[in-house]
C-alpha cells in the first residue's frame, strides 16, 4: 500500500511541476479563481500534511533518506498551517505566494519534477 502512495505522491509532483513550468500563469489564474469561488478549498492544503506522514514512514530505508525527512517534515509543517492556521495569516501567505513572477513558478516546476524523479530512482522505478 505505501508503494503505491509514493507512486501516487511521485505523480503529483511531476504533474504539478510540468504544469507550472509549462503554464505558470495559467495555473496561478486558475488557483485564484478557485480560490475566489472556495475560499474553504485551502483546509485541503491539509491532505499535504496527511502525505508527508506517508512519506516519512513509507521512505524509510530507501535511497536519499535525509531528503525525505525533510520534505516530509516540511509538508507535514505546510499542512498544519493551511489546515489550522488563523485566515488572517493563511490569506497573507497565500497572496504573496500567488504574486510571484512566472520564473520562481517555473523554478518551483523544476524542484517538484526533480523531487518526483528522486522519488521514483529511490523506489528502484524503471531498473531492471
Amino acid at each position: 500500500m505505501g508503494i503505491i502512495v509514493l507512486f501516487f505522491i511521485a505523480g503529483l509532483w511531476m504533474a504539478d511541476g510540468i504544469a507550472l513550468i509549462v503554464a505558470p500563469e495559467r495555473m496561478v489564474a486558475t488557483l485564484r479563481q478557485s480560490l475566489i469561488v472556495a475560499p474553504g478549498f485551502l483546509k485541503w492544503g491539509g491532505l499535504a500534511g496527511l502525505l508527508g506522514l506517508v512519506l516519512l514512514v513509507a521512505t524509510q530505508g530507501v535511497a536519499y533518506q535525509p531528503l525525505w525527512i525533510i520534505v516530509s517534515l516540511s509538508m507535514v509543517a505546510k499542512g498544519i498551517f493551511l489546515y489550522a492556521g488563523s485566515d488572517l495569516w493563511r490569506l497573507r501567505i497565500v497572496k504573496w505566494c500567488l504574486e510571484r513572477e512566472p520564473v520562481d513558478y517555473r523554478l518551483w516546476g523544476l524542484g517538484l519534477c526533480t523531487l518526483s524523479i528522486l522519488l521514483l530512482d529511490a523506489m528502484n522505478w524503471g531498473r531492471d
